[in-house]
């Protein structure tokens, strides 16, 4: 390990970013280093510049990785290297606004009856009725389910945060017969050595093989459930406030994107061609017995 690695790794742990965060600033600046064949130390802002438009133009990187390359590199070139230009020479992309994909509540359905496998069944159940994210439901605890005020702790979720969700009465039966057949001791769902919790990918593979498995043309993955878990209370009435909670949003702006996605909300706006005068009977005068595809 380099000593500008070192003290990169260092100057995190002392900010006290996520593992995740460290292990994701730590890549992009070795991919950064290994384009130039340099050490970032002898790299400067043209240099920076150079290898955006190399992961625009050649790599066709996703904005995603986009914003974590500059994150990446304006933490190493700030804080590590003591560099003044960086917010000015590192521009951020513009984010693109997506709408997430939901799943429907029968596509739920039809999914959990593809996984045969009852630990997989509880972990999957686990996302769904939790809204967990991932590594939330990677990193559970036997402790952490409290069946006595039917509530689960989230122990330093993202942003080193802790915070309550409910525990749903059927869940809880799921994890009961889980237990019971796994006799899990300390993580709830424990990988391989049982020492260690389940990894995301692991997770993440069992998902997308359910979601093929049940026939779903939607990209599924455990933050697809958590998108459901979300547009599903807000259609049930849930108030967003409560939602930003169990989600763990810092802001409600983030929670409000699911307005945009509920059907109950989009479905029951009246269009304004449905308020114009006569327009039934100008319906009627178009009608034709051919069948039609939708």
């Amino acid at each position: 390990m380099t000593p500008l690695r070192q003290r990169m790794i260092e100057d995190m742990r002392v900010r006290n970013l996520s593992p995740n965060t460290q292990r994701l600033y730590v890549d992009r600046v070795a991919k950064f280093a290994k384009y130039f064949g340099k050490s970032p130390e002898l790299l400067g802002p043209e240099d920076i510049r150079t290898y955006q438009v190399y992961l625009m133009n050649q790599k066709r990187a996703s904005t995603s990785m986009l914003q974590q390359t500059v994150c990446a590199l304006r933490f190493l070139y700030r804080s590590t290297l003591g560099k003044e230009w960086t917010l000015q020479y590192i521009p951020f992309p513009k984010q693109e606004k997506k709408l997430p994909v939901v799943l429907s509540q029968d596509e739920i359905s039809r999914f959990f009856e593809s996984v045969p496998n009852l630990k997989h069944r509880a972990f999957l159940m686990t996302a769904y009725a939790t809204g967990l994210r991932v590594s939330e439901v990677a990193s559970l605890r036997v402790a952490d389910i409290d069946s006595q005020r039917m509530m689960i702790r989230i122990e330093q979720g993202k942003g080193w945060k802790d915070r309550y969700v409910m525990l749903s009465p059927n869940l809880l039966a799921i994890l009961r017969v889980y237990w019971k057949v796994a006799r899990p001791k300390d993580w709830l769902f424990p990988g391989r050595p049982p020492i260690r919790p389940i990894t995301r990918e692991c997770i993440h593979q069992v998902c997308v093989k359910a979601a093929a498995a049940a026939g779903l043309t939607k990209r599924v993955s455990v933050r697809a459930l958590r998108h459901a878990f979300a547009t599903h209370l807000l259609e049930s009435g849930t108030n967003i406030r409560v939602i930003q909670i169990l989600l763990g949003h810092r802001s409600l702006r983030t929670t409000a994107r699911y307005t945009h996605v509920s059907a109950a909300t989009i479905c029951s706006t009246c269009s304004p061609l449905d308020l114009l005068p006569k327009t039934v009977e100008q319906i009627q005068k178009l009608k034709s017995t051919e069948p039609v595809s939708f």
